[in-house]
């Protein structure tokens, strides 16, 4: 029997007690700009950053608490990863959120419970413990989006973000059910025993099962057709918790989908590649077509999401061809590293929105960013380093990324996977053209605001940096791309 060892857990102890302390600390503070609430909640996921990466440069994989949690260098490096989104997440918001009178404790408490949901499901080993944690991240993003409970958009969105949340958690569950029905036990990796090694298995029970919890990653990931919830609530949710939202928590729905699908249920590959490369075409098409239409920038950037997550879902579907697992360390190595370039590039994208916004105006439509160019050259060349990025235009991170994803799909030699990585690339063309639609209207229209652009020394340094990550992460890329593909492997091996 695996003991207790309450060590494993020690980075999420440190959460769950620096959220406490965190909401005490602003109860009794009287400073409205909540200066020692900020850097205490900052100096808590520093601290947890540095225990996650602790862990992955130690490279052990280890079993605890009775086999619920399991430290691996894949889950310690996605929770690393969402750490620093957090922490970036949080120093691009307190301006805007001072700026609206919604700087409170009780957003930098959740932004920590949201943290703690995603180390948890990154540190999953059972079944209900992944479950745990998708609850306790889901009702925290669904509180901060009703953050402005006197905006009509926002508790639209938070009503139809808890409800088709909801929907899909249910989903999950009772995937997950019929799963545990089928191979009688809770614990990933001996589900995955279970089915490579009982010839006696209920196989219409797994399949069921599996289509069930495929359907409940397919609403958490953003991916058509569970997407409906992705643009009405990337619109109506504060700019800052939009970035929450679209940032960190992607994280913990790639390590789930690993955690349940690779390493529970890869002898039901067959079936559940089928329902992503489906899943992947569906978001290319839909996210990208309906894009064009979009005039507002947040919108736009949700179908921009959901296109994003049809390249990641291309590259999970490419890990098993007939039964062989060697294309799996690739495929799967190559879908993290795009999925940490597109957080990189998301998080800076909305932070330069939240820059641009004032009291009173929150340059969320493409069009008051029309001359943009004149007013702040710096700032539009960081946007356009952005677009670009999400574009896939050489030599930013996310054309490199996609071409992991594309070289990932080709090597595997099979024609089907050939033929989707065409697809993938036509329909990146087409999304190239909303991309450069707006660098188009920074660049050359005639400016619509004549405000300055506002001078916030931390956070235009944090733009900047971003930038630079962004345009660096591309012809320097092959050191992320290691550490995920060490993280990967060690994953699959264990």
């Amino acid at each position: 029997m695996i003991p207790m060892n309450w060590a494993v857990i020690q980075p999420e102890l440190w959460l769950l007690v620096a959220a406490c302390a965190v909401l005490l600390v602003d109860v009794f503070s009287s400073d409205p700009e909540r200066r020692a609430t900020f850097w205490l909640t900052q100096a808590s996921i520093a601290v947890f950053a540095w225990l996650q990466l602790a862990d992955y440069l130690d490279g052990h994989t280890v079993y605890g608490m009775k086999g619920l949690v399991v430290v691996d260098p894949m889950g310690r490096l996605l929770g690393f990863f969402a750490a620093l989104s957090v922490m970036l997440t949080l120093a691009y918001a307190r301006p805007t959120l001072a700026a609206r009178d919604m700087l409170k404790g009780e957003f930098f408490m959740l932004a920590l419970f949201v943290l703690l949901g995603i180390s948890v499901m990154c540190s999953a080993n059972n079944f209900l413990v992944v479950y745990l944690g998708l609850e306790v991240m889901s009702l925290s993003l669904y509180a901060l989006t009703a953050l402005r409970r006197d905006h009509a958009l926002s508790t639209e969105a938070a009503m139809k973000y808890f409800v088709l949340g909801a929907l899909a958690s249910g989903f999950l569950l009772y995937g997950l059910s019929m799963m545990y029905g089928a191979t009688g036990t809770l614990e990933i990796t001996k589900v995955f025993e279970r089915i490579t090694n009982d010839p006696h298995i209920n196989r219409e029970v797994l399949t069921f099962g599996v289509v069930f919890v495929v359907a409940g990653l397919g609403f958490k990931l953003g991916a058509a057709p569970f997407h409906m919830w992705v643009p009405d609530v990337y619109q109506g949710a504060p700019t800052a918790v939009t970035l929450l939202i679209g940032g960190a928590p992607k994280f913990a729905a790639f390590a789930i989908t690993i955690r349940l699908l690779v390493e529970g249920m890869l002898g039901l590959a067959a079936d559940w590649q089928q329902m992503f490369v489906l899943m992947a075409v569906g978001s290319l098409a839909v996210g990208n077509l309906a894009a064009i239409a979009q005039r507002n920038l947040k919108r736009m950037l949700a179908y921009s999401t959901i296109a994003q997550m049809g390249f990641i879902l291309l590259g999970l579907a490419s890990g098993v061809v007939g039964g062989n697992t060697v294309p799996a360390a690739n495929a799967y190595s190559s879908a993290m590293f795009y999925l940490a370039t597109y957080v990189l590039t998301t998080l800076g994208t909305f932070g330069l929105i939240m820059f641009l916004s004032r009291k009173g105006f929150e340059s969320e439509q493409i069009d008051d960013l029309a001359g943009l160019s004149r007013r702040s050259p710096w700032v539009a060349g960081v946007m356009t380093v952005f677009m670009f990025s999400l574009a896939g235009i050489p030599p930013m991170a996310g054309f490199f990324a996609k071409l992991a994803v594309i070289q990932a799909l080709v090597t595997t030699g099979l024609t089907f996977n050939i033929v989707m990585a065409v697809v993938a690339v036509l329909f990146s063309l087409v999304g190239a053209f909303y991309y450069l639609r707006v660098v188009k209207v920074m660049w050359f229209d005639e400016p619509t605001q004549t405000a300055p652009v506002s001078h916030l020394p931390g956070v235009s340094a944090l733009l900047a940096i971003n930038g630079a990550a962004v345009l660096l992460f591309g012809p320097f890329s092959g050191g992320l791309m290691a550490m995920c593909r060490d993280a990967i492997v060690k994953a699959l091996t264990t």
